[in-house]
C-alpha cells in the first residue's frame, strides 16, 4: 500500500462515515502532516505510543565488525540510533485473525519457462 492508497482509503472511510466533508487533497495533507509529527518526535528521540495500534521508538544500535562483501576486508560500523515499530497487541490480533491467503510472490507470477 502507497501513501496515495492511503490516503484513498482514508478519504473512503470518512466519507462513508461523516459524509463527504473532506477532498482527497485535505486528507493528503492530514496523512502527511501526521507522518511529519511521528518524524519530527523521532528525529528528537522521542517515543510515539498509539493505543491499539503500537509504539514507534528509538533504539541505539552498538558499534559492530562488518565484512566488505567486494573484497572481505573487515569495516567498523559505527553506533547509530535506529527507529523501530513494537505493535500492540490489539494490531497482532487483527493480523493473526485475518485468515485471508497470502499475496502471490512475483515469482509465482512469472510464465513457466
Amino acid at each position: 500500500m502507497t501513501k496515495a492508497d492511503l490516503v484513498e482509503k482514508v478519504t473512503a472511510t470518512i466519507a462513508r462515515t461523516a459524509g463527504p466533508m473532506i477532498s482527497k487533497k485535505d486528507c493528503a495533507r492530514v496523512v502527511d502532516a501526521f507522518l511529519d509529527a511521528v518524524k519530527d518526535a523521532l528525529s528528537e528521540q522521542y517515543n510515539i505510543e498509539i493505543r491499539g495500534f503500537g509504539t514507534f521508538k528509538i533504539r541505539n544500535r552498538k558499534t559492530r565488525m562488518a565484512r566488505n562483501p567486494r573484497t572481505g576486508e573487515p569495516v567498523e560500523v559505527a553506533a547509530r540510533p535506529v527507529p523501530v515499530f513494537k505493535p500492540s497487541k490489539e494490531l497482532r490480533a487483527v493480523v493473526a485473525r485475518n485468515d485471508r491467503p497470502p499475496l502471490a510472490s512475483p515469482i509465482d507470477t512469472l510464465p513457466a519457462q
